[in-house]
């Protein structure tokens, strides 16, 4: 099995050294991730920008950076940069949960989405710290060797995307995995003025907004339960309960 491994933290953060140790175990990886943290950027594709890619500086064999997004990333990769195809896309590990609306900005998600034709589901895996707890990344690394170890068993369609975020815990900690919906959260909060050095007026964006729903079924009751939160993502975003009524108000 061969698996490409992309994130939005950028090529030296910690989170991909922990998924690519641990997926070394079971698969060969090729790893294409953003050479700077890309965070936020959701699938955006670099269109008036050239891409360039070089190994990265340790050299190691199959692990390459680039001046891109995730997702132009796995775009590279797809489309014949890569001589030999992967099987599967796996983004991250990310420094932080991608649960509610947040997954409409992620680019942990994004670089995920951009691999959904392979023959396996791609998958964005997260993890859920809480503040400044400390991150078990290795707790997620296992997560993902264990997701695919079950894909390989019983595959599934591969038009849909797996948003996992397991909890910052230790493994054994763990209580389980559970399939959930996305949950809700407030708007975000205020822009934060502030002063470059030259006193000109800048803005940084405000922090995600507080949670709205994390009734049972959700992904933050699950991750806040120490539960692994799986969600199936799709592309099509119609609303399709609207259609009909839409299309009464046109009439």
């Amino acid at each position: 099995m061969h698996i490409l491994v992309t994130n939005d933290d950028g090529a030296f953060a910690p989170g991909i050294y922990a998924l690519v140790l641990a997926l070394q175990t079971i698969a060969e990886v090729t790893v294409i991730a953003p050479d700077q943290n890309r965070s936020g950027i959701s699938s955006a594709l670099s269109l008036e920008t050239p891409l360039r890619i070089m190994k990265t500086p340790a050299g190691a064999s199959g692990w390459w950076q680039m001046n891109g997004t995730p997702a132009d990333c796995v775009r590279l990769a797809l489309s014949g940069f890569l001589e030999h195809l992967p099987d599967m896309v796996v983004s991250g590990i990310n420094a932080g949960d991608n649960m509610g609306d947040n997954v409409i900005y992620s680019g942990t998600v994004g670089g995920a989405t951009e691999g959904r034709f392979l023959k396996y589901p791609p998958i964005a895996i997260s993890a859920a710290g809480r503040g400044h707890d400390q991150m078990y990344y290795e707790t997620a690394g296992q997560v993902a060797i264990d997701l695919i170890k079950r894909l390989r068993k019983s595959p599934i369609e591969s038009g849909v995307i797996l948003n996992v975020n397991v909890p910052s815990v230790p493994y054994t900690k763990l209580q389980g995995m559970k399939i959930t919906r996305l949950g809700d959260r407030h708007f975000g909060e205020p822009i934060i003025p502030a002063e470059d050095g030259r006193g000109r007026r800048i803005y940084w964006i405000g922090d995600t907004g507080k949670v709205k729903d994390d009734r049972e079924g959700t992904d933050f009751h699950a991750v806040h339960n120490d539960y692994v939160s799986i969600t199936p993502l799709q592309i099509d975003l119609t609303s399709h309960r609207h259609l009909d009524p839409l299309g009464n108000w046109l009439t």
